[in-house]
């Protein structure tokens, strides 16, 4: 096992500070554009048109700023997100650092990304962030935290709520596994799937589920409850 990284403590204060005011200058440049249409909107009518105008201009400039975010952060784990099918270090590595940055992306996301899916738009932000989505897939939940470690096929439907985690953290550190959901399934309501996980095809998880760790779900099968397991084999009969 690789040993812990020296003077880990001092690196990730150092990089918080610099980080941390980076973020929130991400959301200030998206929302330029926003500012601009409202001062314009301001010159340009007066009276009661302005007001009109001006209310028209905050919500296409939030919707604005909602596009801007997600590309700019996008565009960020584009270049700096893992690639890897798995990955295991001590919390205090470089790996951790990475992840850390990554899921500071997704926070830095949300507030647009729940604005934003299930649209063509969010599921560009999933892409650009390293998912893996099929063709016609329906993403509904923003609360894809892993996005480089998840791969959904053509035709699933991931349901409101619904978190999917591509880590965790354990005694020996953080550990990274990918997620495999089949095409055609259907991943209920605030049902939580864990990494490493793979759903065959057709399968279904029940609303509410919560899927352990490195959980092998066959092809047709319906799991539901909390650890989940299986509730309807992919013949339709229940498990003795």
């Amino acid at each position: 096992m690789a040993k812990p990284m020296k003077y880990f403590g001092f690196v990730q204060a150092t990089l918080s500070i610099l980080v941390m005011p980076c973020g929130f200058l991400v959301w200030g440049m998206a929302a330029i554009p926003g500012i601009w249409m409202f001062q314009e909107a301001g010159v340009m009518y007066d009276g009661w048109q302005q007001l009109i105008a001006q209310g028209a201009a905050i919500g296409m400039g939030l919707l604005v700023w909602c596009i801007l975010d997600l590309v700019i952060l996008g565009t960020f784990g584009l270049i700096l997100r893992p690639r890897t099918e798995s990955a295991q270090a001590p919390t205090q590595s470089w790996l951790t650092i990475r992840w850390a940055f990554m899921s500071l992306f997704q926070r830095l996301a949300m507030p647009s990304l729940q604005w934003m899916v299930p649209s063509f738009i969010g599921n560009a932000y999933f892409t650009m962030m390293g998912m893996k989505i099929g063709k016609g897939a329906q993403v509904v939940s923003p609360n894809i935290n892993d996005c480089y470690m998840v791969e959904v096929g053509e035709k699933t439907i991931i349901g409101g709520g619904a978190v999917i985690n591509g880590h965790l953290f354990e005694k020996d550190g953080i550990h990274l596994a990918k997620v495999k959901i089949g095409t055609r399934c259907v991943i209920g309501t605030n049902a939580q799937i864990n990494p490493g996980c793979v759903i065959g095809d057709k399968a279904v998880i029940a609303s509410r589920a919560v899927l352990p760790k490195h959980t092998v779900v066959p092809a047709g099968e319906v799991w539901g409850g909390l650890p989940a397991k299986c509730i309807r084999k992919a013949d339709g009969t229940k498990p003795e």
